[in-house]
């Protein structure tokens, strides 16, 4: 039991996992000659829900989860599963809400559910699989040196939403509702990351929080990344400012955004920047990978290690 307190999420991952290969959040596989792809998202009340949220955002979100992942590797998901845990004290109200959720977000992203489990526990727990066909994946280990590293999206509204919602932060009204939109309901790359594989080297999904996935990359590529500017927008450092927040805290220790953090050469970034603009996608440059280990913040000239401080269970 005096193990259990020096442990983290990451730490148990590498435990349990027999293969002595880079850690990927969708696992490659063959069945007979056809090369397939797998993932599972958990989903747990007690970590993962605000209070009064809404059940069938609840039940999307649990699924973009897998989806983000498929999303980070440039694979098309096509088969579900969903394995439930559900307190006594649920009313068939929310319980419907979860199954209109479910089948909403099976819709949205052409995804046939095959069906799953159905248990009874203390709070309620989420599990989804996704299947699909996999060729070619954007792996976590293929930085190389001179690589840009952009991401699909601004960080720090998430966190933002959370800071509104527990801490009762103040907020302006238009804010609210954007941060709040963008954590109850993310938009994963799916997309993107699709259309882009041919041209990045490396990508991960960003829902445990930029200083993680980046510290990932920078691990599992043997590289060193340097952070040259943050990706953030002016209301979220206002937002920072008003009530005294950590701005760089919000942005790279938050989690829950599903934006994609990616590494690609240079002669690829105008290729990308088009895939994008067609996608709609505001995407940052945010630094450049070269030799070395760990990940550093660059601020006037000089650099500083970042430490990776993004959401982990047990930590």
């Amino acid at each position: 039991m005096k193990a259990m307190k020096r442990l983290n999420e990451k730490d148990i991952i590498r435990l349990f996992r027999q293969k002595k290969t880079i850690s990927e959040d969708v696992e490659i596989f063959k069945l007979g000659k056809e090369l397939c792809a797998t993932n599972i998202d958990t989903l747990v009340e007690s970590t993962d829900i605000p209070p009064r949220s809404d059940f069938v955002d609840i039940a999307r979100k649990s699924v973009v989860s897998s989806i983000s992942d498929f999303a980070a590797k440039g694979v098309i998901p096509k088969f579900c599963l969903i394995s439930i845990t559900i307190p006594k004290r649920f009313s068939k109200k929310q319980i419907k809400k979860m199954a209109i959720g479910f089948r909403r977000s099976c819709n949205e992203f052409q995804l046939e559910f095959l069906g799953g489990d159905t248990n009874e526990g203390k709070e309620l727990v989420i599990h989804v699989v996704l299947f699909g066909k996999a060729g070619k994946i954007v792996t976590r280990n293929g930085a190389k040196n001179g690589d840009i590293v952009i991401t699909t999206g601004p960080f720090g509204y998430t966190s933002s939403a959370l800071q509104i919602l527990l801490e009762k932060k103040e907020s302006k009204r238009g804010f609210k509702k954007l941060a709040k939109t963008k954590f109850f309901h993310p938009v994963p790359r799916l997309k993107f990351g699709l259309a882009c594989k041919s041209f990045l080297s490396s990508s991960i999904d960003s829902s445990d929080g930029l200083s993680a996935c980046l510290q990932e990359l920078s691990i599992s590529s043997e590289k060193k990344i340097v952070i040259t500017k943050l990706p953030v927008e002016d209301d979220v450092r206002e937002f920072a400012k008003n009530n005294t927040l950590d701005l760089k805290n919000l942005i790279l220790n938050g989690g829950e955004e599903f934006e994609l953090v990616c590494t690609c050469p240079l002669k690829n970034l105008e290729k990308i920047k088009k895939i994008a603009k067609r996608f709609k996608i505001n995407l940052y440059e945010i630094g450049f990978v070269t030799k070395g280990k760990h990940v550093f913040l660059e601020n006037d000239g000089k650099q500083h290690k970042m430490m990776d401080v993004g959401w982990s269970h047990f930590q």
